[in-house]
């Protein structure tokens, strides 16, 4: 294989996170980076490293996941893109691949991302969503969390709907639109803004079904994130029913 000059290149790639402990790579576990780096470093024949635009935590989904790469190698964009989908495993899919400029870094040069959280609400369960959406028995008022929500849009400090266990120390972040909307039995939460922290989308999902439980009255968003403490908020949502849906460069 040719060596030239040294490359970024940009890829975008789509994964179902059941089976991996989240994308960023870890000891003695399986992870959604582990698996592209061992296939690029095969079709490259050189160990490479992928530098991602987020992590994810184990079983979350990705539809767009944005990552970089540096290499010598002059294997064109697109024949990289089909050799990865010929070795990696169904689970995981190549979207795109295009050379970027020398400085470019998946995730220091996001502007933004979007996720998406999927309830299954209905009494009995899907088997074909079962790894896919957050199975919820109970009424879900979608109009009532779409309303309830909308206290979150807007720059403010979130430390409310920090995971404790997180060492951010700043945070504030912008939350450019919320909504809620059902089709059938799938009410589907869409969250986008500058980024977010540690388990931050889940804490908002398990609090506004909280509100849709009467845990919070429905106005209690804007008293939670002022609170800035963690137990004022509500339930984190199970990891299974989210998905990392846009990332905007």
């Amino acid at each position: 294989m040719t060596v030239n000059a040294m490359r970024t290149i940009k890829m975008t790639i789509a994964y179902r996170g059941t089976h991996y402990h989240g994308f960023q790579r870890q000891p003695n576990a399986r992870t959604v980076q582990g698996e592209v780096e061992a296939q690029l470093s095969r079709i490259l024949d050189q160990p490479t490293t992928v530098w991602g635009c987020s992590r994810t935590d184990t079983g979350v989904h990705a539809k767009e996941f944005v990552l970089h790469l540096h290499t010598e190698r002059a294997i064109p964009c697109k024949n990289l893109v089909r050799a990865m989908n010929g070795y990696l495993p169904d689970d995981i899919s190549v979207l795109a691949a295009e050379d970027a400029p020398a400085d470019f870094h998946a995730r220091f040069d996001c502007k933004g991302k979007e996720y998406l959280y999927r309830i299954h609400n209905h009494e009995s369960k899907n088997p074909f969503e079962t790894d896919l959406a957050f199975h919820y028995r109970r009424p879900l008022d979608d109009a009532l969390i779409h309303e309830a929500a909308q206290a979150a849009v807007g720059r403010h400090d979130f430390h409310s709907f920090c995971a404790q266990a997180t060492e951010e120390t700043d945070c504030f972040r912008t939350i450019y639109a919320i909504s809620a909307r059902r089709t059938e039995n799938i009410v589907e939460i869409l969250v986008s803004g500058d980024g977010f922290l540690y388990n931050m989308v889940r804490i908002l999902v398990g609090t506004l079904i909280d509100i849709n439980e009467g845990v919070y009255p429905p106005d209690a968003l804007g008293e939670i994130i002022a609170a800035k403490n963690r137990l004022a908020a509500g339930r984190t949502a199970m990891a299974h029913g989210l998905w990392l849906n846009r990332v905007f460069y």
